[in-house]
């Protein structure tokens, strides 16, 4: 990655978790594929949203926007998964749009 890391310097499947990390903004992504570093998003893996009561339940503001400097918890995940290379992401926890914490199955050569 670059040194200032944003959204358009991204694969397209990267960029496609992005999106998607933001419409969720809370809740969590179970049974994510990673082949070669890159989330597989077809078929999409099992979303669930978290909704809570008397607060802003939509979209991160960001996902309106064409790019973006990316955030350390999403340079942080890309980091990860490039290090995984493949496996499954059993549980991918998400605040606010971002990554907060994962659960990982991991395919050992």
């Amino acid at each position: 990655m670059t040194a200032t890391p944003t959204k358009q310097h991204l694969s397209t499947g990267r960029r496609s978790l992005v999106e998607t990390l933001q419409r969720i903004n809370f809740g969590r992504i179970e049974g994510l594929v990673i082949r070669g570093g890159e989330p597989v998003l077809d078929p999409m893996p099992r979303i669930v949203h978290e909704f809570k009561f008397q607060a802003d339940n939509g979209p991160r503001p960001e996902s309106a926007k064409s790019d973006f400097l990316l955030k350390r918890q999403v340079v942080e995940l890309f980091e990860l998964l490039d290090r995984l290379g493949d496996g499954v992401i059993q549980s991918l926890e998400i605040q606010r749009g971002l990554p907060f914490r994962m659960t990982v199955e991991e395919v050992l050569a």
